[in-house]
C-alpha cells in the first residue's frame, strides 16, 4: 500500500469511528466523497512524476518579422517602426520590423500548442500556424531550430489523376473549421480536393507548402524501418536490439524491434508521451543524451505505453545500422519509392558544442516530418501500394498489423480520433470502429494530422489541421468505413 492510500485508508476508519447515530442517507454520501477523494489522489499521485509545465514564451517579435518578411503587411501595424540597416560587406539592405501586430491573439502559458479543448480564433490560429511550420527556421529563440534530413524531388514524381466531386459537408468544414487540407483518394484517383480557403488561411497555405506531421512522423519512421529490414540493414522486426553502445544498460537494451515499435518496452514507469519522469522534455535532446538519464533504469511487465522516446529510439537505430548509407536509404524511401514532387524532411538535431559526426554519433534523427499536402497522399499511395502488391515492405506491414496490440488505458470514444482506434501496429492505429475485421491502417497527429488508409477497399483520407475542432467522423472515420 502506497503512503498516499494508508492516509486515506486511515482517515476513512477515524471517520467511520465517529459516525455512530449519524443518519444512514448522510453517511452514504460522506463515504461516497472519501471514495472520490481517494481516486483522485492515486490519479494525482500516479501522474505527478510526468508534470509537464516548461515556461514556453510566446514572444511575437520572430512572429511580427515573419509577416513582414512574406508581404503579410495587412496584419502589422507599419507605422510603429520598421528600421533599416545596412550591413558592411553585405550587398543588399536588410529591413528588420521592430513594431507589432494588429491581431488578437491569446497565447497558452506553459504550451508550445494549442490545448486540445481549447477554442482559438482565426488570430491565434495564424499565429501557431507560424509556430507549427515556420518557427523551428527563423531563428527564433523560443523554439528549438532544427536541421534537416531533407529527400529532394524525385527526378520523376508521381502525378495523380483526378475526377473531383463536390462535399459540401467538407467545403464548409474547410470554411470554419481549422482545417488545411483534405483528400479523399479511391479507384486510383483523387475525388475530393479541398484547401484551406484564401479567407481561413489560404494567404499562408498553398501545394507548395510544407505542413507538420506531427505524430504522423511516429508511422513514417515505422515505414522507413520496413526499408531498412527489406534493404538488409536489420534482420526483422524479430531481431534484438543488443549491438547499439547507446542502449547498453538501459532498459531498452536487448528487447525485440516489434515491441519497441508496439510501445511495450516496459517503459512506464520512466517515460509517457513526451515527457521523463524528471518533467523534462524527451524531443529536444540528441538520444544518447536521453539514454543516459535511462542507465541502470529496469524494464517493468510491458504494456502499451505511447510516447515518443520509442520512435526515436526505432530512428536513430536504423541510423546507426545504415550508417554512411542512411541518406541513401531515405532517398530509396521517398524519393525513388513514393516518387515524391516536392522535398520532403525529418527534424535533425542539431548539438551547438559538437560537430556532426559527433552528433550523428549521439543519434541526431527526429520523427517529426513535413511534407506538402500531395506528397502525404503519394507516402499513403506507396504504403497501399506496398501492402496490395505484397512487396518485401508490404510483408512488413502485414507482420505488424498481425503482431498489433490492444491500447490500454485510454477511454473509448467513436466520435474521437484518437481513441476511436483501439489497436496499435508498429507505430500505426488500427482497429476502427466498425472496421476491426478489414486491413485498415492509419496516422495521428497532434492538431487534427490524421490518414487512413483502407487496403481492403483501395480508398484513402489525408487530412492536415491547426487544431482538431473539425467533424473527424463524419470527414473521415464515416467515409472509409461507409465507402462510396
Amino acid at each position: 500500500m502506497t503512503g498516499c492510500d494508508a492516509s486515506v485508508v486511515s482517515s476513512v476508519v477515524s471517520f467511520l469511528n465517529r459516525i455512530n447515530g449519524v443518519d444512514l442517507g448522510i453517511m452514504k454520501k460522506a463515504i461516497a466523497i472519501i471514495v472520490l477523494g481517494l481516486l483522485l489522489s492515486n490519479i494525482t499521485f500516479a501522474d505527478s512524476k510526468f508534470k509537464y509545465d516548461p515556461v514556453f514564451k510566446n514572444s511575437l517579435v520572430y512572429f511580427n518579422q515573419w509577416l513582414y518578411d512574406n508581404g503579410h503587411h495587412q496584419y502589422l501595424n507599419l507605422d510603429t517602426g520598421v528600421v533599416w540597416k545596412n550591413f558592411s560587406g553585405v550587398d543588399k539592405i536588410y529591413d528588420k520590423f521592430t513594431g507589432t501586430n494588429n491581431l488578437n491573439i491569446k497565447g497558452y502559458k506553459g504550451r508550445w500548442t494549442i490545448p486540445f479543448k481549447a477554442s482559438p480564433n482565426r488570430d491565434t490560429l495564424i499565429y501557431y500556424l507560424y509556430k507549427y511550420l515556420y518557427s523551428h527556421e527563423t531563428g527564433d529563440k523560443n523554439t528549438k531550430q532544427w536541421g534537416r534530413y531533407e529527400i529532394q524531388p524525385s527526378k520523376s514524381p508521381y502525378e495523380f489523376k483526378s475526377d473531383l466531386r463536390e462535399d459540401k459537408f467538407v467545403k464548409k468544414q474547410m470554411q470554419k473549421k481549422a482545417l488545411l487540407s483534405y483528400l479523399l483518394f479511391e479507384d486510383d484517383k483523387i475525388v475530393i480536393d479541398e484547401i484551406t480557403p484564401k479567407d481561413k488561411f489560404g494567404e499562408f497555405v498553398d501545394n507548395s507548402t510544407k505542413l507538420r506531421a506531427m505524430s504522423m512522423g511516429k508511422s513514417l519512421v515505422s515505414y522507413v524501418a520496413g526499408h531498412a529490414i527489406c534493404a538488409g540493414y536489420i534482420d526483422s522486426v524479430e531481431s534484438k536490439i543488443d549491438d547499439w553502445p547507446l542502449l547498453k544498460d538501459t532498459l531498452y537494451d536487448g528487447q525485440k524491434l516489434i515491441d519497441i515499435l508496439n510501445m511495450r518496452a516496459g517503459d512506464h514507469k520512466y517515460v509517457y508521451n513526451s515527457v521523463f519522469w524528471d518533467g523534462n522534455e524527451a524531443d529536444v535532446e540528441l538520444f544518447g543524451v536521453n539514454m543516459r538519464k535511462m542507465r541502470g533504469k529496469k524494464k517493468s511487465k510491458p504494456k502499451y505505453n505511447y510516447n515518443v522516446v520509442n520512435t526515436n529510439l526505432i530512428f536513430n537505430y536504423i541510423l546507426f545500422k545504415s550508417g554512411d548509407n542512411f541518406e541513401k536509404l531515405l532517398n530509396d524511401v521517398f524519393q525513388k519509392k513514393v516518387r515524391i514532387k516536392n522535398s520532403v524532411y525529418f527534424h535533425k538535431f542539431i548539438h551547438k558544442h559538437m560537430n556532426e559526426s559527433r552528433s550523428r554519433s549521439l543519434g541526431d534523427a527526429n520523427a517529426m516530418f513535413f511534407a506538402t499536402r500531395y506528397d502525404y497522399l503519394r507516402i499513403s499511395k506507396s504504403i497501399m501500394d506496398d501492402w496490395q502488391n505484397d512487396t518485401c515492405v508490404g510483408k512488413y506491414l502485414k507482420t505488424i498489423y498481425e503482431s498489433r496490440v490492444h491500447k490500454t488505458g485510454r477511454p473509448k470514444d467513436e466520435k474521437d480520433s484518437w481513441t476511436n482506434p483501439t489497436g496499435y501496429a508498429g507505430q500505426f492505429h488500427t482497429n476502427y470502429s466498425g472496421m476491426k475485421k478489414r486491413a485498415v491502417m492509419g496516422m495521428d497527429g497532434y492538431g487534427g494530422q490524421h490518414i487512413i488508409i483502407d487496403f481492403d477497399r483501395s480508398r484513402i483520407v489525408v487530412i492536415n489541421s491547426m487544431h482538431l475542432n473539425y467533424n473527424w467522423n463524419k470527414i473521415a472515420h464515416s467515409v472509409i468505413k461507409k465507402g462510396k
